[in-house]
Protein backbone atom coordinates (compact mmCIF):
# COMPACT_ATOMS: atom_id res chain seq x y z
CA UNK A 1 0.00 0.00 0.00
CA UNK A 2 1.13 3.56 -0.54
CA UNK A 3 2.41 5.80 2.23
CA UNK A 4 -0.72 7.97 2.36
CA UNK A 5 -2.87 4.86 2.90
CA UNK A 6 -0.47 3.53 5.49
CA UNK A 7 -0.96 6.68 7.54
CA UNK A 8 -4.65 5.81 7.99
CA UNK A 9 -3.87 2.80 10.12
CA UNK A 10 -0.29 3.33 11.22
CA UNK A 11 -1.43 4.00 14.79
CA UNK A 12 -2.94 0.53 15.01
CA UNK A 13 0.07 -1.06 13.39
CA UNK A 14 2.51 0.65 15.76
CA UNK A 15 0.73 -1.04 18.66
CA UNK A 16 1.87 -4.49 17.56
CA UNK A 17 5.12 -6.15 16.75
CA UNK A 18 6.55 -5.11 13.36
CA UNK A 19 7.35 -7.57 10.61
CA UNK A 20 10.22 -8.36 8.29
CA UNK A 21 11.57 -11.39 6.41
CA UNK A 22 14.51 -13.80 6.04
CA UNK A 23 15.95 -16.06 3.35
CA UNK A 24 16.46 -19.80 3.16
CA UNK A 25 16.68 -22.88 0.95
CA UNK A 26 13.50 -24.83 0.09
CA UNK A 27 13.25 -28.42 1.18
CA UNK A 28 12.85 -31.02 -1.52
CA UNK A 29 9.10 -31.49 -2.05
CA UNK A 30 7.59 -34.86 -1.28
CA UNK A 31 4.55 -36.45 -2.84
CA UNK A 32 1.31 -34.94 -1.45
CA UNK A 33 -0.12 -38.44 -1.05
CA UNK A 34 2.96 -39.62 0.84
CA UNK A 35 2.81 -36.53 3.04
CA UNK A 36 -0.85 -37.14 3.77
CA UNK A 37 -0.16 -40.76 4.70
CA UNK A 38 2.65 -39.71 7.02
CA UNK A 39 0.48 -37.09 8.69
CA UNK A 40 -2.34 -39.54 9.26
CA UNK A 41 -0.02 -42.19 10.59
CA UNK A 42 1.60 -39.86 13.12
CA UNK A 43 -0.57 -36.82 13.89
CA UNK A 44 1.44 -35.97 17.00
CA UNK A 45 0.99 -36.05 20.75
CA UNK A 46 -1.28 -34.11 23.07
CA UNK A 47 -4.24 -31.85 22.26
CA UNK A 48 -2.68 -30.42 19.09
CA UNK A 49 -1.97 -33.90 17.75
CA UNK A 50 -5.48 -35.10 18.63
CA UNK A 51 -6.99 -32.13 16.82
CA UNK A 52 -4.85 -32.75 13.74
CA UNK A 53 -5.86 -36.42 13.81
CA UNK A 54 -9.54 -35.49 14.02
CA UNK A 55 -9.19 -33.14 11.05
CA UNK A 56 -7.44 -35.88 9.06
CA UNK A 57 -10.24 -38.32 9.90
CA UNK A 58 -12.92 -35.82 8.86
CA UNK A 59 -11.25 -35.21 5.50
CA UNK A 60 -12.08 -31.52 5.71
CA UNK A 61 -10.02 -28.49 4.79
CA UNK A 62 -11.00 -25.47 6.88
CA UNK A 63 -10.39 -21.83 6.03
CA UNK A 64 -10.76 -18.88 8.40
CA UNK A 65 -10.71 -15.34 7.07
CA UNK A 66 -9.05 -12.77 9.35
CA UNK A 67 -10.15 -9.85 7.20
CA UNK A 68 -8.27 -8.10 4.36
CA UNK A 69 -5.95 -10.72 2.73
CA UNK A 70 -5.27 -12.72 5.92
CA UNK A 71 -6.37 -16.35 6.12
CA UNK A 72 -5.61 -19.41 8.23
CA UNK A 73 -6.07 -22.75 6.46
CA UNK A 74 -6.10 -26.15 8.20
CA UNK A 75 -5.69 -29.26 6.04
CA UNK A 76 -6.92 -32.83 6.58
CA UNK A 77 -3.34 -33.91 7.31
CA UNK A 78 -2.93 -31.32 10.07
CA UNK A 79 -0.99 -28.58 8.27
CA UNK A 80 -1.79 -25.05 9.43
CA UNK A 81 -1.00 -22.30 6.91
CA UNK A 82 -1.27 -18.56 7.54
CA UNK A 83 -1.53 -16.25 4.51
CA UNK A 84 -0.59 -12.55 4.64
CA UNK A 85 -1.11 -12.43 8.43
CA UNK A 86 -2.06 -8.84 9.15
CA UNK A 87 -3.99 -10.15 12.14
CA UNK A 88 -4.71 -6.68 13.58
CA UNK A 89 -6.40 -5.27 10.48
CA UNK A 90 -9.64 -3.30 10.93
CA UNK A 91 -11.73 -6.26 9.75
CA UNK A 92 -10.05 -8.85 12.01
CA UNK A 93 -12.40 -10.73 14.37
CA UNK A 94 -12.64 -8.81 17.62
CA UNK A 95 -11.12 -10.54 20.63
CA UNK A 96 -9.87 -13.52 18.64
CA UNK A 97 -6.61 -15.10 19.80
CA UNK A 98 -3.83 -15.81 17.34
CA UNK A 99 -3.39 -19.40 16.16
CA UNK A 100 -1.41 -21.42 18.71
CA UNK A 101 0.17 -23.67 16.09
CA UNK A 102 1.23 -22.65 12.56
CA UNK A 103 3.44 -24.69 10.24
CA UNK A 104 3.93 -22.17 7.43
CA UNK A 105 3.43 -18.43 6.90
CA UNK A 106 2.95 -17.41 3.25
CA UNK A 107 3.53 -13.73 2.50
CA UNK A 108 2.70 -12.38 -0.95
CA UNK A 109 4.67 -9.10 -0.87
CA UNK A 110 6.24 -6.48 1.36
CA UNK A 111 3.47 -3.94 1.91
CA UNK A 112 2.57 -3.48 5.58
CA UNK A 113 -0.99 -4.74 5.19
CA UNK A 114 0.30 -8.13 4.02
CA UNK A 115 3.48 -8.59 6.04
CA UNK A 116 1.42 -7.69 9.11
CA UNK A 117 2.47 -9.70 12.16
CA UNK A 118 4.56 -12.25 10.24
CA UNK A 119 7.63 -11.97 12.45
CA UNK A 120 5.72 -12.09 15.73
CA UNK A 121 3.63 -15.06 14.56
CA UNK A 122 6.74 -16.89 13.36
CA UNK A 123 8.45 -16.32 16.69
CA UNK A 124 5.36 -17.49 18.57
CA UNK A 125 4.79 -20.67 16.57
CA UNK A 126 8.24 -21.47 15.08
CA UNK A 127 6.58 -21.53 11.64
CA UNK A 128 8.61 -21.33 8.46
CA UNK A 129 8.11 -18.22 6.33
CA UNK A 130 7.62 -18.48 2.55
CA UNK A 131 7.74 -15.65 0.03
CA UNK A 132 10.07 -13.93 -2.43
CA UNK A 133 13.78 -14.36 -1.70
CA UNK A 134 14.41 -10.65 -1.27
CA UNK A 135 11.46 -10.08 1.04
CA UNK A 136 12.12 -13.07 3.25
CA UNK A 137 15.73 -11.95 3.39
CA UNK A 138 14.68 -8.84 5.32
CA UNK A 139 13.48 -10.82 8.35
CA UNK A 140 15.72 -11.52 11.29
CA UNK A 141 14.53 -15.07 11.94
CA UNK A 142 16.57 -18.25 12.53
CA UNK A 143 17.81 -19.89 9.35
CA UNK A 144 15.56 -22.91 9.84
CA UNK A 145 12.50 -20.68 9.46
CA UNK A 146 13.74 -18.80 6.40
CA UNK A 147 12.17 -20.18 3.21
CA UNK A 148 12.73 -17.46 0.62
CA UNK A 149 12.05 -18.57 -2.94
CA UNK A 150 10.67 -17.25 -6.19
CA UNK A 151 8.12 -17.92 -8.91
CA UNK A 152 8.36 -21.58 -9.89
CA UNK A 153 9.47 -22.71 -6.43
CA UNK A 154 7.70 -25.63 -4.73
CA UNK A 155 7.69 -26.56 -1.04
CA UNK A 156 6.12 -29.39 0.96
CA UNK A 157 4.41 -28.80 4.31
CA UNK A 158 2.79 -32.03 5.55
CA UNK A 159 -0.06 -32.75 3.10
CA UNK A 160 0.16 -29.32 1.44
CA UNK A 161 2.28 -28.70 -1.66
CA UNK A 162 2.97 -24.97 -1.98
CA UNK A 163 3.79 -23.41 -5.36
CA UNK A 164 4.94 -19.80 -5.73
CA UNK A 165 3.31 -18.12 -8.75
CA UNK A 166 3.44 -14.66 -10.25
CA UNK A 167 1.36 -11.60 -9.35
CA UNK A 168 1.07 -8.19 -11.02
CA UNK A 169 1.64 -5.55 -8.37
CA UNK A 170 4.59 -3.88 -6.60
CA UNK A 171 6.53 -4.71 -3.45
CA UNK A 172 8.53 -2.67 -0.96
CA UNK A 173 9.14 -3.10 2.74
CA UNK A 174 9.61 -0.71 5.66
CA UNK A 175 11.05 -2.22 8.82
CA UNK A 176 10.51 1.18 10.48
CA UNK A 177 7.36 3.16 9.56
CA UNK A 178 9.46 6.32 9.66
CA UNK A 179 12.34 4.84 7.69
CA UNK A 180 12.92 4.37 3.97
CA UNK A 181 11.28 1.63 1.92
CA UNK A 182 13.47 -1.25 0.77
CA UNK A 183 13.26 -3.28 -2.41
CA UNK A 184 11.37 -6.46 -1.54
CA UNK A 185 11.54 -8.53 -4.71
CA UNK A 186 8.63 -9.39 -6.97
CA UNK A 187 5.12 -9.78 -5.57
CA UNK A 188 3.85 -13.36 -5.69
CA UNK A 189 0.79 -15.51 -5.26
CA UNK A 190 0.51 -19.05 -3.94
CA UNK A 191 -1.13 -22.23 -5.20
CA UNK A 192 -1.56 -24.87 -2.48
CA UNK A 193 -2.39 -28.43 -3.52
CA UNK A 194 -3.92 -30.25 -0.55
CA UNK A 195 -3.92 -34.04 -0.57
CA UNK A 196 -7.52 -35.29 -0.23
CA UNK A 197 -8.68 -31.67 -0.38
CA UNK A 198 -9.07 -28.66 -2.67
CA UNK A 199 -6.35 -26.80 -4.56
CA UNK A 200 -6.29 -23.21 -3.31
CA UNK A 201 -4.98 -20.14 -5.11
CA UNK A 202 -4.21 -17.07 -2.98
CA UNK A 203 -3.59 -14.32 -5.52
CA UNK A 204 -2.01 -11.80 -3.15
CA UNK A 205 -2.39 -8.24 -4.43
CA UNK A 206 -2.76 -8.31 -8.19
CA UNK A 207 -4.65 -7.21 -11.24
CA UNK A 208 -6.03 -9.78 -13.65
CA UNK A 209 -3.39 -11.12 -16.04
CA UNK A 210 -3.43 -13.53 -18.94
CA UNK A 211 -1.04 -15.99 -17.27
CA UNK A 212 -3.82 -16.88 -14.85
CA UNK A 213 -4.84 -19.23 -17.66
CA UNK A 214 -1.42 -20.90 -17.31
CA UNK A 215 -1.99 -21.27 -13.57
CA UNK A 216 -5.29 -22.97 -14.42
CA UNK A 217 -3.62 -25.29 -16.93
CA UNK A 218 -0.72 -26.22 -14.67
CA UNK A 219 -2.35 -26.53 -11.25
CA UNK A 220 -6.13 -26.69 -11.84
CA UNK A 221 -7.11 -24.70 -8.71
CA UNK A 222 -10.65 -25.23 -7.46
CA UNK A 223 -10.88 -22.31 -4.99
CA UNK A 224 -9.43 -18.84 -5.61
CA UNK A 225 -8.93 -16.20 -2.93
CA UNK A 226 -9.10 -13.03 -5.03
CA UNK A 227 -8.81 -9.33 -4.17
CA UNK A 228 -11.85 -7.34 -5.29
CA UNK A 229 -11.46 -3.93 -3.63
CA UNK A 230 -10.04 -2.07 -6.63
CA UNK A 231 -7.70 0.96 -6.55
CA UNK A 232 -4.63 -1.09 -5.60
CA UNK A 233 -5.83 -4.45 -6.97
CA UNK A 234 -8.52 -5.96 -9.14
CA UNK A 235 -12.04 -4.64 -8.81
CA UNK A 236 -15.09 -6.95 -9.10
CA UNK A 237 -15.21 -6.71 -12.90
CA UNK A 238 -11.57 -7.74 -13.26
CA UNK A 239 -11.97 -10.44 -10.60
CA UNK A 240 -14.83 -11.98 -12.60
CA UNK A 241 -12.52 -12.17 -15.63
CA UNK A 242 -9.77 -13.64 -13.43
CA UNK A 243 -12.16 -16.33 -12.18
CA UNK A 244 -12.96 -17.25 -15.78
CA UNK A 245 -9.26 -17.47 -16.68
CA UNK A 246 -8.57 -19.61 -13.60
CA UNK A 247 -11.54 -21.94 -14.27
CA UNK A 248 -12.18 -22.26 -10.54
CA UNK A 249 -15.43 -23.45 -9.01
CA UNK A 250 -15.39 -21.06 -6.06
CA UNK A 251 -14.08 -17.53 -5.44
CA UNK A 252 -13.53 -16.22 -1.93
CA UNK A 253 -13.36 -12.41 -2.15
CA UNK A 254 -10.74 -10.57 -0.08
CA UNK A 255 -8.96 -7.21 0.18
CA UNK A 256 -12.15 -5.15 0.21
CA UNK A 257 -13.82 -2.80 2.68
CA UNK A 258 -10.71 -2.39 4.83
CA UNK A 259 -10.07 1.18 3.68
CA UNK A 260 -12.36 3.73 1.99
CA UNK A 261 -10.54 3.29 -1.33
CA UNK A 262 -11.38 -0.43 -1.47
CA UNK A 263 -14.97 -0.10 -2.68
CA UNK A 264 -15.55 -3.50 -4.30
CA UNK A 265 -18.07 -5.86 -2.66
CA UNK A 266 -18.99 -9.55 -2.94
CA UNK A 267 -22.41 -8.56 -4.31
CA UNK A 268 -20.74 -6.54 -7.05
CA UNK A 269 -18.54 -9.54 -7.86
CA UNK A 270 -21.61 -11.79 -8.12
CA UNK A 271 -23.18 -9.32 -10.54
CA UNK A 272 -20.02 -9.15 -12.65
CA UNK A 273 -19.79 -12.95 -12.80
CA UNK A 274 -23.30 -13.02 -14.25
CA UNK A 275 -22.30 -10.40 -16.85
CA UNK A 276 -19.54 -12.64 -18.18
CA UNK A 277 -21.87 -15.65 -18.00
CA UNK A 278 -19.72 -17.30 -15.38
CA UNK A 279 -20.82 -20.17 -13.15
CA UNK A 280 -18.33 -19.66 -10.32
CA UNK A 281 -19.70 -19.58 -6.78
CA UNK A 282 -18.91 -16.44 -4.78
CA UNK A 283 -18.28 -17.49 -1.18
CA UNK A 284 -18.16 -14.42 1.07
CA UNK A 285 -16.65 -15.37 4.42
CA UNK A 286 -17.30 -13.87 7.83
CA UNK A 287 -14.12 -12.89 9.66
CA UNK A 288 -13.26 -15.35 12.41
CA UNK A 289 -15.64 -18.09 11.27
CA UNK A 290 -14.09 -21.38 10.12
CA UNK A 291 -15.58 -22.67 6.87
CA UNK A 292 -15.07 -26.19 5.44
CA UNK A 293 -14.09 -26.44 1.79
Amino acid sequence: MRTNLKAVVVGAVLGVTGAAFAQGTPAAPASPKAAAATSKAAPGKGAAGAKAGAEAASGKTEVTWWGHAAFVVKTPGGAVLAFDPWLTNPKAPQGATWPEAVDAILVSHGHFDHVGETKALAQKTNAKVYGSFELVGLLGLPEAQNQGGNVGGTFQVKDATIHIVEAVHSSSYQADPKGPSQYAGSPVGFVVEIANGPTLYHAGDTGAFQSMALIAEQFKPTVALLPIGGHYTMDPAQAAIAARLLKVKTVVPMHYGTFPALTGTPDALTAEVKKVKGTVKVLALEPGKSTPL
